[in-house]
């Protein structure tokens, strides 16, 4: 048995399993969670059950003592609520920390300990809550996207945020999220019809989720389904509302709002030439309305990457 926070999960945990599941034929991993505590018991359980899905992993959501001193049954509290979860009892007890000894004794059970001194994987929650961005490498895949600063590149069209994103992300030696639309309507020579709407509003969020998983501490995404909203309601006069929730839903750390100093450049998908500077007014209205944070970027190109940059740089710095 291994039993933990994993508040959050990272590498220390992960060589603790990997070992643990290879000494013995079988592994229960108990996720030990209260109300109180700063990310999700329900999240961590997710993330380990996720990573070890041949291992028995089971949420332990009692509000249970969290020191000796706590409480004068504390062991024997403890002890009850393991063995709810498994009658039995376990043959080991796996652990890095000093805890492993009197806990196997309570269960009747011996004590293997893992990298007591961190010496494998040099890192812990504690460590990685108090600055995760340091801390990044020790991040599984699947726990990363809930610490990645998310950073929206939004606006009119024929702004150069597709340009910017991708320049941002090799600059941060990260990944970006493309405009899921273009991809989409470039099957159909670029038109854009009502039924769409609902695929691009399903489609960005799910690309910018899944590459979240392969960010290096800042997503940059090109463009949001904020941003579908705007424009079902430009084309169509009209936008769904389950499509407005989950623009609702989406939070990102910064947004980098393109002005529209720069030419206008037909690629086959863009409508308002002559209504730019009025959608730059519409856009940034919404930000507002949403209360999100942003940034206006204008200038040259290279002008509007130095801004972009600083601005990020802030961000990441704390700012």
């Amino acid at each position: 048995m291994i039993l933990g926070k994993f508040l959050p999960p990272h590498l220390g945990h992960v060589h603790c399993v990997e070992f643990a599941r290879r000494f013995v034929g079988r592994l229960t991993v108990l996720v030990c969670s209260l109300a109180r505590e700063p990310i999700p018991g329900e999240e961590r359980f997710r993330w380990m059950r996720e990573m070890f899905p041949d291992c028995d992993v089971r949420h332990v959501t009692d509000e249970l003592p969290q020191e000796p001193a706590d409480h004068p049954d504390f062991w024997q509290l403890w002890h009850d609520a393991i063995r709810r979860r498994l009658p039995a009892g376990p043959d080991f007890v796996f652990a890095s920390e000093s805890y492993g000894t009197p806990l196997a004794a309570v269960l009747g059970a011996r004590f293997i300990p893992v990298d007591p001194a961190r010496v494998v994987v040099p890192v812990s929650g504690t460590a990685i809550r108090a600055d995760p961005l340091a801390h990044w490498r020790f991040l599984p895949t699947c726990v990363r996207p809930y610490f990645v600063k998310r950073v929206c590149v939004f606006g009119p069209e024929s702004t150069g945020k597709s340009t910017l994103a991708r320049d941002l992300a090799r600059h941060y030696g990260t990944v970006w999220v493309p405009e899921f639309a273009r991809g989409l309507l470039d099957l159909k020579d670029g038109r854009c019809d009502p039924d769409d709407i609902p695929l691009i509003a399903r489609g960005q969020p799910a690309s910018e989720d899944a590459l979240a998983r392969q960010s290096n501490r800042v997503l940059i995404c090109d463009t949001d389904v904020l941003t579908t909203t705007v424009w079902a309601d430009l084309l169509f006069g009209h936008c769904p509302e389950w499509i407005k929730a989950t623009a609702d839903r989406r939070r990102y750390d910064l947004t980098l709002l393109t002005d529209v100093d720069v030419p206008w450049v037909d690629d086959g998908q863009r409508f308002f030439p002559d209504e730019r500077r009025k959608q730059f007014d519409r856009f940034e209205a919404e930000l507002r309305t949403h209360g999100r944070r942003y940034v206006r970027i204008a200038g040259s190109f290279p002008e509007r990457f130095r801004q972009a940059v600083a601005a990020i740089d802030a961000l990441l710095a704390g700012g």
